[in-house]
């Protein structure tokens, strides 16, 4: 029963219909840091399909590079990766002018109560677990409208293919992120 709970989650359940379609303005730019490159092209193309402009980093910091040169309006941040973790880009985030008020999703395939505390602690504004699917992103976004972090898109647009990106590519991506297999954990004891 928990495959069906999974599956349901995923992709989206019976909440798809149920509420009003909320997002944020177009184009607005959205940096997505993960080490895992399956999750930073799959989160990316559901954005990218959705009309925001979208930067990607693998690591925490190309993340504050990037977050500097181009300030974004919204982030979805991994925690556990390789060098500077989530908490650390979440925190240097806060810290800074450019950055401090930018909403923060986090992210992460290992979710455990401290790290949900931690979350909170630093001033995340969410937190989404993975494996994840389109409903879900945009149920975090729909959230952070709502609140007033991220402004209402008024009028709908088609996307564009990201630059350099043939249809092919596109296409070829697949809409659910699962994390790549050198990123998943070994189940606990407990768990089988």
């Amino acid at each position: 029963m928990a495959g069906l709970g999974l599956f349901k989650r995923l992709v989206g359940g019976e909440r798809r219909h149920s509420e009003p379609r909320v997002r944020a303005v177009a184009s607005t730019r959205v940096l997505v840091v993960d080490d895992s490159a399956t999750i930073r092209a799959v989160l990316g193309k559901m954005l990218a399909q959705d009309g925001y402009e979208v930067l990607k980093a693998a690591d925490g910091e190309s993340a504050l590079a990037l977050a500097r040169e181009e300030p974004p309006g919204l982030v979805f941040l991994d925690i556990v990766m390789p060098g500077m973790s989530g908490f650390e880009v979440l925190r240097t985030l806060r810290h800074e002018a450019a950055t401090r008020h930018v909403p923060i999703v986090m992210i992460s395939g290992n979710v455990q109560a401290t790290e949900q505390f931690y979350v909170k602690r630093y001033g995340a504004d969410d937190f989404m677990k993975k494996p994840f699917g389109r409903v879900e992103v945009f149920e975090r976004i729909r959230q952070l409208v709502l609140a007033g972090r991220l402004t209402a898109r008024t009028t709908t647009a088609d996307p564009v293919l990201p630059p350099g990106v043939s249809q092919a590519e596109w296409d070829a991506i697949p809409d659910i992120a699962m994390p790549d297999e050198a990123h998943m954990l070994p189940p606990k004891p407990n768990d089988q």
